[in-house]
């Protein structure tokens, strides 16, 4: 659990927000299921909900809610592409690719994680 989350135990109250939608969108974090209600997510799990609120809905501005809600998922996509850009260039100068796969998905992850890392701190 971040520290912009609330968790509500479900046995203090089952609730559901009637018009909350479930969604794919979102970082599942082990949940079951979750939810949005405009820019409230909900995730559920078996003992409670964690709930915070996200600056852009992602349903309505998916690349803003990028950049204000998880810019993490940005930085490692752009770290992967640059990865991915010396793997094909290994592959035309035919080296292995191999290397440049990993280094790819090493970028990719430690890009997201730091990045993760900055802007939990701030939220602290």
């Amino acid at each position: 659990m971040s520290d912009n989350e609330i968790e509500v135990p479900k046995e203090l109250r089952e609730f559901m927000l009637e018009k909350a939608e479930e969604t794919f969108l979102g970082q599942k974090n082990g949940a079951n299921k979750q939810y949005r209600y405009g820019n409230l997510h909900i995730r559920e799990y078996d003992d409670k909900f964690l709930v915070h609120t996200d600056k852009i809905d992602p349903r309505e501005n998916p690349i803003g809610h990028l950049i204000y809600d998880a810019p993490e998922v940005l930085v490692g996509l752009a770290c992967a592409a640059i990865g991915g850009a010396k793997t094909i260039s290994a592959l035309k100068q035919k080296k292995s690719p191999v290397t440049g796969i990993i280094g790819s998905l090493v970028l990719g992850y430690a890009g997201y994680l730091i990045t993760k890392k900055l802007k939990d701190s701030q939220v602290k």
